[in-house]
């Protein structure tokens, strides 16, 4: 009972679309673990508690998911969601989806108006960069459209472009999860104060395990940034699984001792420290500012 309790005070984020969107795809986040998912016929319910920030349930919903049905309890669902991402198929014909997300959107914001709404268009891996960017300001004056139609304009829908082929996918959970953690904003003035007194150009605060970023500083985050910064943590846990384990094979291959520096061709330097057992500091700078270490 009270292993039960204390999983339903966690801020819960539910995953909805139509059938064969993407959604069960999106958790496994790797495309090898895709390939022969089935599709989701009932609630899929994961405790993700990979660190002290990142610690919440994701609900999957399948896609055949009826809101009138008598069955269908939306005050116990939606009363404790903290977001929940619509995902969509960029590829195929959107209408329907469309209006799924507003009878999904209008039934939730009337019993929690607190949730986050966020927007996949997912699948975008298979459009040209003028598709994707036609295809994201269609679904969004739509929708935006349907929502005013209802008088609901008081309702905010972010949206993002997602594939599970690139970083995207890290890149947009990682803005949903900095939503629903109360202390973004000392974390982010930390990390201010922090390169404001160094040569470090940029700075984030990385959960190792799910490489969501759980911060950063106030300045843009540019995407290839943040593959650096998901490519080098791949590579310090191989390299710690490698090396870093005892003969026995015993021990954490990720642990206080973890560190790690990469210097790029272009005179940049990436640099990586543990800071929790869960979490690293990962900063972007210049090689000369690095060479100027402070005593």
């Amino acid at each position: 009972m009270e292993e039960s309790s204390a999983s339903d005070d966690k801020p819960r984020i539910l995953l909805m679309g139509l059938r064969r969107s993407g959604k069960s795809s999106i958790q496994k986040m790797s495309p090898n673990e895709t390939l022969f998912l089935e599709s989701t016929n009932k609630i899929s319910k994961d405790d993700i508690s990979s660190s002290s920030f990142v610690n919440f349930q994701i609900w999957d919903f399948p896609g055949q998911m009826d809101f009138f049905d008598p069955t269908f309890d939306s005050e116990m669902i939606f009363k404790g969601t903290g977001a929940l991402i619509f995902v969509t198929d960029a590829q195929d014909d959107y209408v329907e989806a469309l209006g799924r997300l507003h009878l999904t959107v209008s039934r939730a914001y009337k019993v929690n108006p607190d949730i986050n709404f966020e927007v996949f268009i997912h699948k975008v891996d298979g459009l040209s960069d003028d598709h994707k960017i036609e295809t994201q300001r269609d679904i969004l004056q739509r929708a935006n459209d349907d929502l005013a139609d209802a008088s609901l304009e008081r309702v905010h829908l972010s949206f993002y472009l997602t594939s599970i082929y690139d970083h995207s996918i890290f890149e947009s959970f990682s803005k949903v999860v900095q939503k629903l953690i109360p202390q973004l904003p000392t974390l982010e003035n930390l990390l201010n104060i922090f390169i404001s007194h160094s040569g470090i150009e940029k700075a984030f605060l990385f959960d190792v395990v799910s490489k969501v970023y759980i911060t950063t500083d106030s300045s843009p985050v540019d995407r290839q940034s943040y593959e650096l910064c998901c490519d080098m943590i791949d590579v310090v846990i191989d390299f710690s699984c490698i090396y870093g384990l005892t003969d026995a094979g015993s021990g954490c291959a990720y642990d206080k001792e973890s560190l790690a520096i990469i210097r790029l061709n272009n005179t940049t330097v990436l640099y990586l420290k543990e800071v929790t057992k869960f979490l690293a500091l990962i900063c972007i700078l210049r090689e000369e500012s690095f060479e100027r270490k402070g005593r």
